[in-house]
């Protein structure tokens, strides 16, 4: 056996101690990885999104949840335990300010979108929702392509934000009837 000095053993016991709390901590701190939300529906019909780049996120993102069967077709709308109406999708690209001269120096981009969700006897589980997103952009006449590509990329990135609030509304239903 091999002969440590007894502050060595001290300071290896400690480190080992410290490494032990630590774990217990992150342990019960309750932290989990985000997992697909649950719902109480296993049918959901997504009636006027089906192709629009909106629509197939969404739907990507609701094939991720187990037992849940997403109808795009509203030839199938009766088999439906829930059914998601969109209203309204709108983009807005707001100036918000300029410079002494008169030039654009900053927009506004707003993403909206107001949607319901009904079961198959009409009733509103979900009543008419709007749900927006905000991202200021700054402007720059002499790097207009990089700008627009930063543009698209924070309409993305709304859009998706977008999505996971409502599958947070979804998973908010407690009851199909």
């Amino acid at each position: 056996m091999q002969n440590i000095p007894r502050r060595e053993l001290i300071k290896r016991l400690s480190l080992g101690g410290s490494v032990v709390a630590c774990s217990w901590a992150l342990a019960g701190c309750g932290f989990e990885l985000r997992k697909p939300p649950h719902f109480v529906f296993k049918v959901l019909c997504i009636s006027n999104l089906a192709g629009t780049p909106f629509g197939i996120e969404l739907q990507r993102n609701l094939m991720r949840v187990d037992d849940l069967e997403v109808i795009t077709d509203v030839r199938d709308i009766a088999r439906a335990d829930m059914i998601l109406d969109l209203i309204s999708m709108v983009r807005e690209k707001v100036i918000i300010g300029r410079t002494s001269t008169g030039d654009i120096r900053e927009f506004q981009l707003r993403e909206k979108l107001r949607f319901k969700v009904r079961n198959q006897a009409g009733i509103e589980k979900i009543p008419e929702v709007e749900l927006v997103q905000y991202r200021d952009i700054s402007f720059a006449e002499t790097v207009v392509l990089a700008k627009e590509m930063e543009e698209e990329l924070l309409y993305q990135n709304m859009q998706t934000d977008l999505i996971a609030q409502l599958m947070r509304q979804l998973a908010a239903i407690r009851r199909i009837n």
